[in-house]
């Protein structure tokens, strides 16, 4: 009882925060450059940061070491979504047009805005690390798989890898999170007054990504939300299947016991953001993408205790 508590704790305070841009924004606070100003913040800024000085303070040389070989369990948990969630598109009759949006859905998370700040709060910081390698397998398996997979249903197929593609992979997040386990393994410190600056711009990720977050389902049509037997097969892919892959390949790997039950949170987080963007850019549906990322959101105040209570 008291890690489902612990839990409820966790996604309470989180969706206060969210509760919050979703006020502001329907009492017209943001306009689409102040929205545009704290998706780069948190982004190009206080995620590098907060990245950069977390290895540095928590972690040494031999952990980082250690920690890749972690990379398996979600390249192979994303992997086997991937072909799954296109058998059950095909065998549930998911109209074309939808299925590549329901297979990204189903496979990958949002391990950034979502995935980071829960994380954080769930397990302290001692989890962001984890949370940062199954957010680069992540980003760079929707990167290239979920958008060629999206493209190909919308009939635009794009490449797996272009140029496009690296930039996307190579994020300011992730360019944070390599330059702290270089400077980790390399035993390079930061002088004090930068890692305490780097440190203070950091500590504002969490609330300004469930600002962002507020204000982008503030902006979501819910009267256009239709709950049929295809929102709920597309939601019981990204909260049974997903997270069940990962479950059913932890006991064949050795890893750290924090980092199982992170792996397990992150599978269990809402739908990318990014795959209403995607859709739109090839002619997909992308109102049926934004939809799934709403609804998806919301239901993780009821699996995210859940699965807190399942991992322990």
């Amino acid at each position: 009882m008291e890690i489902i508590l612990h839990a409820f704790d966790g996604i309470l305070t989180v969706m206060l925060m969210i509760a919050t841009g979703f006020l502001l924004e329907r009492l017209g606070w943001f306009g689409e450059s102040s929205i545009l100003l704290i998706s780069r913040l948190v982004t190009q800024v206080c995620l590098p940061t907060y990245m950069l000085t977390n290895l540095l303070a928590n972690f040494k040389h031999d952990q980082l070491l250690s920690m890749s070989s972690g990379l398996i369990v979600p390249i192979l948990s994303m992997l086997a979504g991937y072909v799954l969630s296109k058998l059950i598109a095909k065998a549930v009759n998911i109209p074309l047009g939808r299925r590549g949006v329901f297979t990204t859905c189903v496979c990958f998370s949002n391990t950034i805005f979502i995935g980071l700040p829960l994380g954080i709060a769930l397990f302290g910081e001692e989890g962001a690390p984890y949370v940062m390698i199954y957010y680069m397998v992540n980003t760079t398996l929707f990167w290239t798989l979920g958008v060629h997979e999206v493209s190909s249903d919308a009939g635009n197929p794009s490449p797996l890898f272009s140029r496009g593609t690296l930039k996307s992979v190579f994020s300011w997040p992730l360019a944070g999170f390599i330059l702290g386990v270089i400077m980790v393994l390399l035993e390079i410190d930061l002088p004090k007054p930068l890692f305490d600056s780097c440190r203070y711009i950091g500590s504002m990720t969490t609330p300004l990504a469930m600002l962002f977050i507020g204000i982008a389902m503030s902006k979501t049509s819910w009267k256009e939300i239709r709950f049929d037997r295809y929102l709920a097969v597309a939601m019981l892919g990204r909260y049974l299947l997903s997270p069940l892959l990962v479950i059913v390949l932890l006991p064949f790997f050795n890893l750290d016991i924090m980092m199982q039950r992170v792996f397990v949170m992150m599978s269990a987080m809402p739908a990318m953001t990014n795959t209403s963007i995607v859709a739109r850019a090839y002619g997909g549906d992308y109102r049926y993408a934004a939809m799934l990322t709403a609804v998806s959101t919301c239901l993780a105040i009821i699996m995210v205790p859940i699965y807190m209570w399942v991992i322990h």
